[in-house]
């Protein structure tokens, strides 16, 4: 074997394998690191899914997690794991640009509370990663960066907001990745790009050291490539936070221990009308609804019972944009006001926001108490809902269609609108050969049951293990 081979075969192991391996003083930390840091140099180029690579921090953390190891201060699952992160989580003395010339030379002091946990965590990090500016859009080459690509095809996007987070979990140039979601921008790329990426209940994981862009709706998560791995990942940063007074003191489960592989009586609502309905929705592609309806079929054989769901309200699902352009508006008025130039396309988004009014405002959080309520009575009745993560596949970036992507995330939004956990994992392939993802939702702060879901249905399927071809 040469060493891309050796290269690859410690790069494609998954967190939980690499642990087993770390922990046994299989491998060594130092290992692993150089490993995905040789492939980061053999294929980023093409992916441009990293904006800065921390090699000379990683590898001194790689040097101190093995000697840690090897003196039997085993810390746990994420010691010695290499992560990326996405570059909006404030790093102490890296650069931190939110992909916008805003915050170019913008360095910050303090690590945000979640990379701060990870580090804790003994877990390596080997950089920041691209993503479209301010979390917002498409991605545009007139942004600080180029944009990253979707590993599965260059001419497609990966995602918007965690596009580098996407592409680099998928291309196998991290173990695993932070994201942010405020409309589905963990979910999109976790199924644009054939990974597992959880959105957990809003109030579960700390936002503290992390660039916003709507307070009441984002949410951080794991991007990986499978359910277990993000059980091991939300497990080191969930949890109250001083800082953070939207975290709530809820008790936090071992996750990976409540893992199941079977799903006898759990209860799975489908919310067929506003989801599956080819009829109703123009741009839902047939062959999306026909591989979710095949996954289903599979949780049924996993012991599962499926429940058609009504969910009326969410046809208002829009609030949620109302929502983001307004708080996004108010976080950056100032800079709207005195260096405009500095702002990509993003501009006009944030500058939609400054002509809502109060009361555009409180309407939205009206119709959000609405849609809340709803899926909370709702969810007395099953256990999760599951549906399409996104009704198309990845879009071209060629495709300037941006109203049809921004619609895209209405299968999305209702959960960041209700703070519910949801979750994207892969469940199949499109004709056109790109990724197909199934979304998993719970009831409030039930994480472990739809990781739970979501680990049973990866046990008995190999949709995830699918690798894009990198042959350039």
């Amino acid at each position: 074997m040469n060493r891309h081979d050796d290269d690859d075969d410690l790069c494609f192991l998954t967190i939980k394998e690499a642990a087993t391996m770390l922990k046994t003083k299989t491998v060594s930390p130092v290992e692993l690191t150089e490993a995905f840091f040789r492939r980061i140099e053999r294929y980023d180029n093409h992916l441009h899914s990293y904006v800065t690579l921390l090699k000379d921090s990683a590898m001194k953390s790689a040097l101190i997690s093995e000697k840690e190891i090897m003196d039997g201060d085993y810390k746990g699952p994420l010691h010695g794991i290499p992560i990326a992160v996405k570059d909006l989580y404030s790093t102490k003395g890296i650069r931190t640009t939110a992909q916008s010339r805003i915050l170019e030379h913008n360095i910050p002091k303090f690590d945000s509370t979640v990379v701060q946990n990870l580090k804790n965590a003994g877990a390596i990090i080997l950089g920041k990663l691209a993503m479209s500016e301010f979390a917002l859009g498409r991605g545009d080459e007139r942004e600080l960066f180029p944009s990253a690509k979707n590993p599965w095809n260059l001419d497609h996007m990966p995602g918007s907001s965690s596009s580098g987070s996407g592409a680099a979990t998928s291309a196998e140039l991290c173990m695993g990745s932070l994201g942010s979601d405020t409309a589905g921008s963990i979910r999109a790329p976790a199924s644009f790009c054939n990974i597992t990426g959880i959105k957990p209940s809003f109030g579960r994981v700390s936002n503290y050291g992390v660039v916003p862009l709507a307070w009441t709706l984002d949410s951080c998560g794991p991007m990986t490539r499978t359910a277990e791995d993000a059980a091991l990942m939300l497990q080191v940063i969930a949890g109250q936070d001083s800082k953070d007074p939207s975290t709530l003191n809820m008790p936090v489960p071992n996750y990976a221990e409540t893992l199941r592989t079977e799903l006898n009586g759990l209860k799975i609502g489908v919310p067929r009308d506003f989801f599956f309905n080819l009829d109703k929705t123009l741009d839902l592609d047939k062959e999306i609804v026909e591989t979710v309806d095949k996954a289903l079929e599979t949780l049924i054989d996993l012991g599962a019972q499926i429940k058609e769901v009504d969910l009326p309200s969410l046809e208002y699902t829009s609030a949620n944009t109302v929502i983001m352009l307004s708080e996004a508006y108010a976080f950056h008025e100032n800079n709207l006001r005195t260096k405009p130039e500095d702002y990509g396309p993003v501009r006009r988004q944030f500058l939609l926001g400054g002509l809502l009014s109060a009361s555009d405002y409180i309407q939205a959080q009206r119709v959000r108490n609405i849609i809340s309520q709803e899926l909370s009575d709702l969810m007395k009745d099953v256990d999760v809902l599951v549906t399409p993560s996104f009704p198309f596949t990845a879009p071209r970036f060629d495709d300037r269609n941006q109203a049809r992507y921004g619609a895209g995330f209405r299968f999305l939004a209702p959960f960041n609108l209700s703070g519910l956990p949801a979750m994207s994992v892969p469940c199949g392939f499109h004709s056109n050969g790109l990724p197909i993802g199934m979304q998993i939702v719970g009831n409030s702060f039930r994480e472990d049951v739809v990781l739970s879901v979501g680990h049973a249905y990866q046990n008995a399927t190999s949709w995830h293990k699918q690798k894009p071809d990198l042959d350039f």
